[in-house]
């Protein structure tokens, strides 16, 4: 099985930036199946722009725009490419990264499919740091780094915990109606559960309040949108549930720290 080494993925790579232990590549996939290899180190795949199909001895991810993977160092997994252009923001930790910042990885084994909007902002944050490029962006990226691993493990450590059955099932109901107009009463009736031990339980389990995380959601589906040239701003407004594109602009930066007009160009420069 081939093993490869840092920095290497399969496509054209756009930009590497080598830091001390941490090696961000940018890469535009070309090869429309990659087979079973390994990497060096853990790292990060990102997907930018496009879709990819990633398999493990496991599970099997199809991934699109705004798909977050975490893969321990030497996890054999395989990838394929749907026909279209696809792009990935990579972020490798050698083994000595941790080791020196004395981090326990022992919850970060195998490959994992991050769902939190949370670290896939950060991620976004990491990215934009890669195109700004100056004398704070390695203690950015180092920061950034590190509240994403931590935030990682605190979920790990929830998803192994015993918690009630409705924080499951309202994780699944608001990411697929985020864009609809839901309501308290609406979402208590469904799970089952008073409005009232709603509204109070609910940071306990995502780390906002109910109406934070409804439009981190939507900003969430608004990033992967902005990726795709031919949709014009106000239609991703209106397709993530938000009242009209001022709305969506306050969010969005209020969110991701710019606008989703200066995301765009960051993505496409």
């Amino acid at each position: 099985m081939k093993e490869s080494r840092k920095g290497e993925f399969y496509g054209q790579t756009n930009k590497t930036i080598n830091l001390e232990g941490i090696t961000l590549t940018d890469t535009v996939y070309t090869q429309d199946k990659v087979d079973w290899h390994y990497h060096e180190n853990a790292y990060f795949t990102f997907i930018l722009q496009g879709n990819v199909i990633e398999g493990n001895k496991k599970e099997i991810y199809n991934c699109s725009e705004g798909s977050l993977l975490f893969h321990n160092w030497q996890e054999p997994h395989y990838n394929i490419k749907p026909e279209g252009f696809t792009r990935g923001f990579h972020i490798e930790l050698e083994k000595s990264w941790f080791d020196n910042l004395e981090f326990n990885t022992t919850n970060l084994q195998g490959s994992i499919n991050i769902a939190n909007p949370d670290l896939k902002f950060l991620l976004y944050k990491i990215f934009k740091e890669t195109t700004v490029d100056d004398g704070t962006t390695q203690l950015a990226i180092q920061v950034s780094l590190l509240e994403t691993l931590s935030k990682m493990l605190q979920d790990q450590k929830l998803e192994i915990s015993k918690k009630p059955t409705w924080v499951s099932e309202i994780n699944m109901i608001l990411n697929d109606q985020f864009s609809e107009n839901l309501t308290l009463d609406y979402l208590s009736e469904n799970l089952n559960i008073h409005p009232v031990h709603l509204s109070r339980d609910f940071s306990k389990y995502f780390n906002c309040s109910l109406g934070e995380y409804i439009r981190k959601l939507k900003v969430q589906r608004s990033l992967q949108l902005i990726s795709q040239r031919k949709l014009d701003l106000t239609s991703i407004a209106f397709d993530c549930g938000f009242s009209d594109q001022s709305h969506f602009t306050r969010c969005f930066k209020e969110i991701n720290g710019n606008t989703p007009s200066e995301y765009r160009k960051i993505l496409f420069s």
